[in-house]
């Protein structure tokens, strides 16, 4: 582990500062007897990064954000299993590791976020080199000038965004838009009904965090006219069958009460942008 004065500085604003939670929800699950996932990239980095992170990914919302990203994990294997060559892209990537549990040799990969964010995780990956299947590019996912980096890429193409676009008022016109340019393409996201939001608000208020998500969708299957079909979809208490069958008993028992209690907390939807 780093010392305190060798630690790496985070200096991100709010909404960025987020990026902790599932970064230490993966490290944490990691270190697990039975991890859903294993990320020791996620640990590595917590343990090198000076800020506090003891507010982030303990108890339920954790182990929430664990299986959302195992539910996109799973989808982003199979899409690269069918298409070796193809181009993923992660917008808001904040310190995700996916393309180390996922990634393949022959994968295209671009990992998009805000300058500040881009900045920080410079400090802990690279850009592939002499190949260039891998870049980081810093811009913000409300804009366009991110859109030519990914039409360099080659298709197919898969969107997802982990976590993100709750936070974004914008949020549907960042789907349209990439449905619109990308026709064909699969965008994977999660979504929040407007409960949850007020609850992520309360919680928020508790815990002194300025980050407040911004968007609800109660319903996924409503953003079709956005340009989308849904392909897929799971709620990380009813995960898909394949995944649900191993996961560990913790989870096997939980699940079903957090559904109970809580309804389905988060949405995970795969959707295929309409061709035109």
């Amino acid at each position: 582990m780093a010392g305190m004065a060798d630690r790496v500085k985070a200096e991100l604003g709010a909404v960025q500062e987020t990026l902790f939670i599932p970064l230490a929800a993966r490290a944490r699950e990691t270190r697990r007897r039975r991890p859903v996932l294993r990320d020791p990239k996620a640990a590595q980095i917590l343990a090198s990064v000076d800020f506090d992170t003891q507010k982030y990914g303990r108890g339920w919302g954790g182990r929430v954000t664990v299986l959302r990203t195992v539910i996109f994990d799973g989808w982003v294997s199979d899409f690269l299993t069918a298409h070796p060559g193809a181009t993923v892209v992660e917008l808001g990537t904040g310190l995700n590791t996916r393309f180390e549990r996922v990634g393949t040799d022959q994968a295209h990969w671009i990992d998009l976020d805000l300058p500040d964010t881009i900045e920080l995780r410079r400090r802990f990956f690279a850009d592939s080199d002499p190949n260039g299947r891998r870049r980081m590019v810093a811009a913000s996912m409300l804009d366009q000038d991110w859109i030519p980096a990914v039409q360099e890429s080659p298709g197919p193409y898969f969107f997802v965004a982990d976590g993100v676009l709750a936070y974004l008022d914008q949020a549907p016109q960042v789907i349209a838009r990439i449905a619109g340019t990308f026709p064909g393409a699969l965008i994977a996201f999660d979504t929040y009904r407007q409960r949850t939001l007020e609850q992520q608000h309360k919680l928020a208020a508790r815990k002194n965090m300025d980050a407040l998500w911004a968007w609800s969708c109660d319903d996924p299957r409503t953003l079709e006219p956005l340009g989308l079909e849904v392909v897929q979809q799971a709620a990380v208490t009813r995960p898909p069958p394949g995944l649900r069958s191993r996961l560990p008993r913790r989870y096997r028992y939980a699940l079903p009460l957090a559904r109970r209690i809580a309804g389905d907390l988060a949405t995970v939807t795969l959707f295929r942008a309409s061709r035109r």
